[in-house]
């Protein structure tokens, strides 16, 4: 433990787990997509999925990790032998690659926080066609990549305590005060009720097949589960820590940011009347069309504010995705931090270089054969296999893995640890029950319909 380094209290793990845990996700991604399923008829059944299946992966991941005190190879090769060993090194090489393009994206987020709070882009007429020839022209994108690369690395090269947790216990709440202070100016303006509204008060005949399957979608990426980030943080933390407490705020601070998300941005939409369905644009566009309208020292105020929240929300995350492999070569093949730090920030920008040429800089990569008579974008192929399809998957064998080869009393002994008030609990049952018997049946369901989906074009809902 005192080789590897380790968090220096419970609050730090608390706020590195939940920095890894939230991310674009939160701020980005659950917006839109309660926007398009609902508003809070999402918002209830999103929250129920969260505790029921996020928090048993969760609690699960940390116990392994403790348990071993290894990267998710080396904790997954200790308890269940080579056989199991690939499945911490599958989860490891979804982490680098879904870094791979969350570095651009992030870059983007920067990029906008540099133009909306310093540059003219409130001026533009059409942020749609703005947008599309922002992305497409990467010398911009790959200076802001690189300096987001940069800052990753730095970070994590600083160790577990100064770098991971010193970081994280900054820029979590400023986090917070830069949503709240963003949701009280968004709520002062006409017809922002309305979207207060649409978010808070459901409509249950909303809810469908496809409702329940993105709010589970949703709920289980935006914890970071099923890539051994959680794996390698658990490793970190204390013998006396509570595992089950801990797990349990890192869970509420998670769900409350995707919450504030949504709370921020909605009174923001109806207020200029705009669509709560927009999709991946209701950021990078529609909510630009939100900014224009202000006074323009108020709308670089919010606007800038906006871009320099989602932009921290994105470190915490890359952090945690570039911690997990520089573990694996510390763990396993003994390199110095410095060295496993500098090698994967250069393969993990190496790689994400033909998904920031993805978006029209190239044909190739642009129109990137899927399969036969399938393209996408290069970016949205490696999302598609190693996030949208893949941590269904990971979370899944880290539940057979529980519940086979580790065995449900090894995990009780190790929740319990120093807890004994656990030991026969209703918590205890709780938690074995739904990492043993209901995340493998819900999560190996997940994983068959996605892959129906995304690799077979079957449109399920």
């Amino acid at each position: 433990m005192a080789a590897r380094g380790g968090f220096s209290s419970k609050l730090g793990f608390i706020a590195a787990a939940a920095g890894s845990a939230v991310g674009l996700g939160n701020i980005w991604q659950f917006p839109y997509v309660a926007g398009q399923n609902g508003g809070a008829a999402f918002l209830l059944i999103y929250v129920a999925w969260i505790f029921l299946i996020g928090l048993p992966v969760m609690v699960g991941e940390i116990a392994v990790g403790r348990r071993t005190l290894a990267n998710p190879y080396g904790a997954y090769k200790e308890l269940g032998g080579k056989s199991w060993a690939f499945v911490g090194l599958f989860g490891i090489i979804c982490g680098v690659m879904i870094l791979s393009f969350y570095n651009v994206v992030a870059g983007w987020a920067f990029g906008y926080f540099i133009q909306v709070s310093f540059g003219d882009i409130l001026k533009e007429p059409d942020f749609a066609g703005y947008f599309n020839n922002y992305v497409a022209d990467y010398s911009d994108n790959l200076l802001f990549s690189i300096s987001f690369m940069i800052l990753t690395a730095f970070i994590v090269y600083k160790g577990v305590q100064k770098g991971i947790e010193g970081t994280s216990k900054v820029l979590m709440p400023t986090l917070f005060v830069i949503l709240i202070l963003i949701i009280i100016y968004g709520l002062t303006l006409p017809n922002a009720m309305d979207g207060v509204n649409f978010y808070l008060i459901p409509n249950f005949d909303l809810i469908n097949g496809a409702t329940i399957y993105s709010a589970l979608g949703q709920a289980f990426f935006s914890l970071s589960l099923g890539m051994g980030a959680l794996i390698t943080y658990g490793s970190y933390i204390g013998r006396q820590d509570n595992i089950i407490s801990s797990a349990t705020m890192v869970t509420i601070a998670d769900t409350m940011v995707a919450f504030l998300a949504g709370l921020m941005i909605f009174p923001l939409v109806f207020s200029q009347g705009q669509s709560p369905s927009e999709g991946p644009g209701l950021v990078f566009v529609a909510l630009m069309g939100v900014f224009q309208t202000m006074d323009p020292i108020m709308a670089r105020f919010v606007g800038g504010g906006f871009f320099l929240l989602l932009s921290f929300a994105a470190l915490t995350s890359t952090i945690s995705l570039l911690e997990v492999p520089v573990a694996f070569l510390v763990d396993e093949k003994k390199i110095s931090r410095g060295k496993a730090v500098a090698l994967m920030a250069i393969v993990v920008f190496a790689l994400g270089l033909p998904s920031m040429l993805g978006f029209g800089a190239t044909e190739f990569f642009t129109d990137f054969m899927f399969y036969e008579g399938i393209t996408k974008s290069f970016m949205d192929v490696v999302q598609d296999i190693f996030f949208v399809v893949s941590l269904p998957l990971g979370g899944f064998l880290l539940s057979i893995f529980v519940a086979t080869r580790w065995k449900r009393h090894n995990m009780s002994e190790e929740i319990s640890h120093g807890n004994n008030r656990y030991i026969g609990s209703i918590v205890e049952k709780f938690f074995n029950t739904m990492i043993t018997f209901v995340c493998p049946v819900v999560l190996g369901v997940m994983f068959v319909l996605t892959m129906l989906q995304k690799f077979f074009g079957i449109e399920v809902f």
